[in-house]
């Protein structure tokens, strides 16, 4: 299959690249760092072993990309808007678009935007940070689940997955809802957290009193999920994300990176949009509310 990255950035620059190491056709957009890559190609260092694509498919413009079966959106949500002018040179009437974004209600607003379309969920476990112009800082894990939101083709979604894992990407296929709300799960924590508390996951987990508060705010998450009928998801896997978290390098989330580099939050889809849903179904998250308050006032003081 053939594949676009729009956004190639920590998250699109180490999925594409590995693709394309790994001899699929890629196609980049770049922005700020299109005239570097396509003049020395894209370094990934990653600690599943680095390496440099010398000749990358770069483009400045989406007009300038060809059709493909997959594009992959690795935007920050602040910046879907976008996506009514940039996607539709990209698809052709069986293209698939996963989205490789943070939060809960992404896929109902992008199918509102473009209805026919099919749509999947890339949910990824990674610490990646983007160094330099064409160059990922791949830290550890790099695993993504595969949630299938509007896609009547199955097997294309399989098809999707096996290119992932033959790029040695670790990769699952798994029920849509359960995935976006398991990954809340880490993100409402520990995105808002490192942010309100200017520090790292480390340093979290390392004080009994944050620590607590991590773990009750997981619990509201999970008892959210359960509000709005997902199955699945219990008391063990906060436990679980917890012990993944501690054994994980020193780490700034996405939405720390944006705060300390003056760049918008991706507020409404981590944090509004999951509260208001959770409160429509007789469910309140007070931690996370609170969370989110202390962030809008950051936001306004950047």
């Amino acid at each position: 299959m053939t594949y676009a990255i729009i956004g190639t950035g920590a998250i699109g620059g180490f999925y594409g690249g590995r693709l394309a190491h790994a001899g699929k056709e890629v196609h980049f957009l770049l922005h700020t760092d299109y005239d570097y890559v396509r003049d020395n190609g894209l370094q990934v260092d990653s600690c599943d072993g680095s390496f440099h694509l010398d000749h990358v498919n770069a483009y400045a413009s989406t007009a300038d990309m060809p059709k493909v079966d997959v594009v992959i959106v690795a935007l920050k949500t602040t910046r879907n808007h976008l996506l009514s002018s940039l996607l539709p040179p990209l698809l052709h009437e069986r293209s698939l678009v996963l989205l490789i974004q943070n939060g809960i209600g992404v896929e109902q607003d992008v199918q509102t935007m473009f209805p026919g379309v099919s749509l999947a969920a890339g949910l990824a476990f990674i610490c990646s940070a983007k160094a330099g112009p064409g160059w990922v800082s791949h830290q550890c894990y790099g695993s993504i689940n595969i949630g299938n939101f509007s896609c009547q083709d199955n097997g294309l979604v399989e098809d999707l997955a096996e290119d992932f894992r033959e790029a040695g990407i670790q990769t699952g296929l798994v029920e849509y809802h359960q995935a976006r709300w398991k990954k809340a799960v880490w993100n409402m924590p520990f995105n808002g957290m490192t942010v309100a508390l200017h520090t790292q996951t480390d340093q979290l987990l390392a004080h009994p009193a944050t620590e607590r508060l991590i773990y009750e705010q997981m619990m509201e998450v999970i008892g959210a999920a359960h509000a709005m009928g997902v199955t699945g998801i219990d008391a063990s896997f906060a436990d679980q994300m917890i012990a993944t978290t501690k054994a994980m390098v020193p780490y700034s989330p996405s939405m720390r990176l944006d705060y300390d580099f003056h760049r918008p939050m991706e507020l409404e889809y981590l944090y509004h949009r999951p509260i208001r849903m959770a409160a429509e179904a007789g469910f309140s998250m007070p931690k996370l509310s609170m969370l989110a308050d202390e962030l809008e006032f950051l936001a306004t003081t950047v």
